[in-house]
């Protein structure tokens, strides 16, 4: 007998791929006890009706998003012992639950599934019937024959019960907008005596458009960096940080990295990934 389970996600204007993942939630082999959806700064949408119940929570982090603060919310209102908590963009697979609900029924451990990736033209042309297996491919930087690292721990597809998510602490709401949070997280984890778990529950993260670097979080990627070093004595997201002071947006000085100016639209442009 499986343990109930609750699914959290939190969502900012995608709210296309926000159905999808509810659609792929609803074809699971065993179904959430119930879904809670924080919709940051945004007020919360019409949905169709799903076979389990749904909340929709709008919570206002400022002039700016706070990812943080929206999942420590999102695990408030979850009705279960026993949470996996979806990036927006991700579809999981029909048997991603219950293998969390088996999973968090014996171990206190932070759980962590897999994820592959959808490209723009497959995700576009999604049907209920696509393979997604045969649509995606691998992820590039963890190996999908081995368990992950805390260092190599994200928040695409992860899962834990109430009482371990508090002995960690949450997450901390010091990082704000995009960046360093979920790394963070897992090193408290660490920290805590908590091991990380990886089972095979995979995730299916849908195209959309992102940067390489990252030039449109370059403010948020250097305070969270300071937040970061501040609590764990070494800087994270390092190459993404090189690749700021190489191109001129940064310099790092012996205090940390300090901005020098902000990249230009065209230049955000220029790093978007094909």
């Amino acid at each position: 007998m499986y343990s109930a389970i609750s699914v959290l996600t939190i969502v900012h204007g995608r709210h296309q791929a926000l159905r999808n993942l509810l659609d792929g939630l609803a074809t699971s082999t065993l179904l959430p006890s119930d879904v809670v959806i924080v919709h940051m700064n945004e007020t919360p949408i019409q949905l169709k009706d799903y076979p389990f119940p749904i909340r929709q929570i709008r919570h206002e982090t400022g002039s700016g998003l706070n990812l943080s603060a929206a999942r420590n919310q999102a695990i408030l209102h979850a009705q279960a012992e026993n949470n996996v908590f979806l990036d927006v963009d991700c579809i999981p697979e029909p048997t991603l639950v219950a293998q969390y609900a088996e999973t968090l029924g014996n171990t206190t451990d932070l759980v962590s599934g897999r994820v592959r990736y959808l490209s723009r033209e497959q995700t576009e042309a999604l049907q209920a019937d696509t393979d997604l297996f045969a649509a995606s491919t691998a992820d590039p930087v963890r190996p999908e024959n081995k368990p992950f690292t805390h260092e190599l721990f994200w928040t695409l597809n992860f899962g834990c019960r109430k009482a371990t998510f508090q002995a960690i602490g949450g997450f901390d709401e010091q990082y704000a907008g995009y960046g360093g949070e979920d790394t963070d997280f897992a090193f408290m984890a660490r920290a805590k005596g908590i091991t990380l778990h990886t089972i095979d529950a995979t995730a299916f993260h849908q195209y959309h458009p992102s940067y390489s670097p990252p030039l449109n979080h370059v403010q948020d990627i250097l305070h969270n960096a300071q937040v970061f070093h501040s609590k764990w004595g070494k800087w994270p997201m390092e190459g993404w940080l090189k690749a700021f002071a190489e191109r001129g947006y940064m310099e790092q000085t012996a205090a940390g990295p300090r901005l020098k100016r902000l990249p230009t639209a065209a230049e955000i442009e220029m790093a978007k990934k094909i």
